[in-house]
């Protein structure tokens, strides 16, 4: 149990890092902290209502379909431009995804 709960808070930390305006892919953030990006969704999915889940994309800056309408609202408000439900990631990407 203790992992899974490392794991859970050092994504939920890694997340609430990235700065408005900039997104990283899940991929990105499963390698800093050790994990798949298929665990950083699911951390995001049940846990993420606290940290700022909309900056994290697919490594191609697809918004995932489940979040997209959401995730629009807030990534505009902080003036992020995706066309589609596609992120620039080489401009708005922390690590280039």
């Amino acid at each position: 149990m203790g992992v899974v709960a490392d794991v859970t808070d050092q994504v939920l930390l890694a997340v609430s890092l990235i700065p408005p305006g900039q997104v990283t892919s899940y991929g990105a953030v499963g390698r800093l902290v050790g994990c798949s990006p298929r665990v950083v969704a699911r951390v995001l999915a049940s846990d993420g209502g606290t940290v700022c889940w909309w900056r994290v994309v697919r490594a191609d800056g697809t918004i995932a379909d489940a979040v997209v309408e959401r995730a629009l609202a807030h990534l505009a408000a902080e003036g992020v431009v995706v066309r589609g439900n596609r992120v620039d990631l080489g401009r708005h990407g922390v690590t280039g995804g």
